[in-house]
């Protein structure tokens, strides 16, 4: 099964110690997951953030980004078509278009969804996209 794995799911993941989302992105070998590439640029750009909220030493947070990301593929936002592009700023326009890229790129795999924003996901399900992996 293919699955989009929001940002949100992968700051989880890394803050936590004891963290199902950390587990299932290790270890799931019947999933593949993928993101949009600029996650990279959202992880580094709020590192020191992670840093405080984790308990980890800077040098834990790089070792368990580096097992949680191992597993995910990362894909350039030029992958997606524009027609899905655009069908996915329709869906978010009114929520978070900054989520756009999740959903396009849940719409060019037709995969599911991953997330942990419940703002984005009862907004998205009132307009008729419904296909998100809860484990």
């Amino acid at each position: 099964m293919r699955i989009i794995v929001d940002s949100n799911i992968i700051f989880s993941a890394m803050i936590s110690n004891n963290s199902s989302f950390r587990n299932t992105l290790i270890n799931s070998k019947e999933h593949e997951f993928y993101s949009p590439d600029f996650v990279f640029a959202e992880l580094s750009k709020n590192m020191k953030k992670l840093l405080k909220y984790c308990k980890l030493t800077e040098l834990e947070l790089v070792f368990f980004f580096k097992k949680i990301t191992e597993n995910i593929h990362f894909v350039p936002e030029d992958f997606v078509s524009p027609k899905n592009q655009e069908r996915a700023y329709l869906l978010c326009e009114k929520i978070d278009p900054k989520d756009t890229p999740f959903i396009a790129l849940s719409i060019e795999l037709d995969a599911s969804l991953w997330t942990g924003d419940l703002k984005l996901k009862k907004g998205l399900i009132k307009d008729g996209f419904d296909k998100f992996f809860n484990p």
